[in-house]
């Protein structure tokens, strides 16, 4: 293990000058957003490092609090002080960039009072009452610091996950009912649909001035929004506990206008498109970048917003990252989708101006491919339409790629169903398959914490959120992980769990190649029935590297001649088996094991 770390390290350093050397911690903020390999991890369940903030602060009640360590839906313990401590574990694999939950105070309890089973806690940091503090389960604003200083001094770069289209659920309607009420059966003109009393008189929803929307005074257009008395200043800032500033439509059945207009499954849907919200949020989130000089956001519910909204937003922040010396700062959106194509995030992102998105698409093909379940002909078709993103296919080598997450599950769920198996060694094989595609094809590698360890997950959302550190949760705990014999009752931080160190390999492959991390892709080769193979060529044009990236996702060997740049003279193996010459000008012979692949730099000479 020794030595591998040093292997990495070497490649780290002598990659270019892309990357940060520990000498000069200063010289990570020169790394391009295709530079980075992005480890996304949830506080809560990673590591606890003080367990006095268990409780947050809240008295010993569960419904209070929100600890509870034996269920899957509240506070386990994990913070930001337990991540800190962890981050020469995270490094060990190369990892250059950390992405985690919303760290913002949340309102720790949420459900229906006439439904027990329906509580459950803010862990996961998505239900937001103060935008200005940690929140106490996870630490302080200065354990904040001491991390982001901590992750700085090792030229890692830290990515905040941030919300803009919701808080936690504080507002109520005195109706009692919260089925979505449409703009056309009530419009913001009248109270209560097109009958009522007129209200918000010379109003108009499209108009941005300032004069316009001084107009708008009175939120019961749709329903009656009320606070209860408790929460009446829970939300931070101030102005955020004005229902006038909010939506009040009801529950968005998420199509058509309640996509936008609509809350959250309950959560206080923002009124994004007055000025006061977008001046709220440019001054909330560029304050965080202000005070920590904080390297990226990943923006949950992206497409839930109005577009108009990050056409404002997302300039104000480069502005402030430039002005605080950070040039490549990072912004992607969450636009949600389970099919393996381009074409929504590549919509939103034109209509949203937002230069990136998590990428969807590949991880839907991935999951397809990798399990057998469909032909790599998916994937190939994927990559082919990188050309329709805004910018074009260079765009597509800065979308963050994954191969599962805390919301849809994890990675080896996907292939157990779609490969309708349940031997271990091949779904180990599989994933490490899957994890070779995320590496070799474009796009920045996201490692969800925990897949290293071989979790494999029962489900999506709560189910696919383990503990890391040693868990009391028997939906986690019953399940047999790959690669080890261990679960998740014990801490699992084994630097040598083979996808630990398969991660580190590939990790150490990918920055060390100017075509892996910038190229652009060629299709070169799939089969389109079956399993089989899927055959890509990278080309960086900068450096003039091309690199020919093949892999097998069916479960015997195969032998196939593969079309290369002609200039091709010599092949070097990055990763797997690669012949030392062409067969002939524009042709390369390939033997690929079952479940395997074979990553070759092609050499001039």
């Amino acid at each position: 293990m020794k030595t591998f770390a040093l292997t990495l390290a070497a490649a780290l350093l002598a990659s270019g000058p892309v990357l940060a050397k520990p000498s000069e911690p200063e010289s990570f903020r020169a790394r391009g957003v295709e530079d980075e390999v992005i480890y996304f991890v949830l506080p809560d369940r990673f590591a606890n490092g003080d367990s006095t903030n268990d409780l947050g602060g809240y008295p010993e009640d569960r419904l209070v609090s929100g600890f509870d360590p034996t269920h899957k839906g509240f506070y386990h313990g994990g913070d930001l002080k337990g991540l800190t401590e962890k981050l020469d574990y995270i490094q060990g694999m190369g990892v250059t960039a950390i992405w985690f939950a919303p760290i913002f105070k949340n309102k720790p309890v949420q459900g229906d009072p006439g439904n027990p089973g329906s509580f459950s806690a803010g862990y996961h940091g998505y239900w937001v009452t103060d935008f200005t503090q940690v929140d106490p389960h996870f630490g302080t604003n200065e354990e904040f610091e001491a991390f982001v200083d901590a992750a700085h001094a090792r030229g890692m770069k830290v990515y905040m996950d941030i919300i803009a289209n919701h808080t936690a659920d504080v507002i109520r309607f005195a109706e009692n009912e919260y089925e979505y009420r449409s703009k056309g059966d009530y419009p913001y003109s009248t109270r209560g649909g097109p009958g009522g009393a007129p209200i918000n008189e010379g109003f108009d929803p499209k108009n941005p001035s300032a004069e316009n929307w001084a107009r708008l005074t009175d939120p019961n257009y749709a329903y009656t929004p009320m606070v209860p008395e408790a929460e009446r200043d829970v939300k931070v800032p101030a102005w955020l506990n004005d229902p006038i500033y909010y939506h009040n439509r009801g529950d968005s059945f998420w199509v058509g206008e309640s996509s936008v207009y609509g809350d959250f499954v309950g959560l206080d849907d923002l009124f994004t498109e007055h000025p006061r919200v977008v001046s709220g949020m440019i001054d909330i989130f560029g304050d965080w970048i202000d005070r920590y000089g904080i390297d990226g956001f990943r923006i949950d519910t992206a497409k839930h917003v109005n577009p108009e909204f990050w056409q404002a937003f997302v300039p104000a922040m480069l502005e402030r990252a430039e002005a605080k010396g950070i040039p490549n700062f990072h912004i992607f959106g969450e636009i949600a989708y389970q099919t393996p194509d381009a074409v929504t995030a590549a919509r939103v992102m034109a209509e949203a101006q937002l230069p990136y998105a998590l990428d969807m698409g590949f991880a839907k093909a991935a999951q397809l491919v990798a399990s057998g379940k469909e032909a790599p002909q998916v994937m190939a078709d994927f990559l082919v339409q990188d050309v329709i993103y805004p910018g074009g296919a260079k765009t597509a080598t800065g979308l963050p790629t994954f191969l599962g997450n805390h919301d849809f599950g994890r990675f080896p769920m996907f292939l157990r169903e779609y490969a309708e198996t349940e031997d271990r060694d091949e779904l180990l094989a599989r994933t490490r398959l899957g994890h070779a595609m995320m590496f070799a094809l474009r796009g920045v590698p996201t490692v969800y914490y925990g897949d290293e360890q071989g979790f494999i997950s029962d489900g999506n959302d709560q189910l696919a959120r383990e503990d890391m550190f040693e868990s009391r949760v028997d939906a986690y705990n019953d399940n047999a992980l790959l690669g080890t014999d261990a679960t998740t009752a014990g801490d699992n931080f084994d630097i040598a769990h083979p996808l630990y160190v398969l991660i580190g390999e590939l990790t150490a492959m990918r920055t060390g190649s100017p075509a892996l991390r910038r190229g652009l892709t060629t299709v070169r080769g799939f089969d389109h029935e079956g399993p089989g193979l899927l055959a890509v060529e990278r080309h960086d044009e900068e450096s003039g590297q091309r690199v020919l990236a093949a892999f097998n996702t069916s479960d015997q060997a195969i032998t196939r001649d593969i079309e290369v740049d002609y200039g091709a003279r010599m092949l070097t193996s990055l990763s797997g088996e690669c012949p030392a010459t062409p067969t002939a000008p524009g042709s390369v012979q390939l033997t690929i094991p079952a479940f395997g692949w074979a990553v070759c730099e092609l050499g001039a000479d």
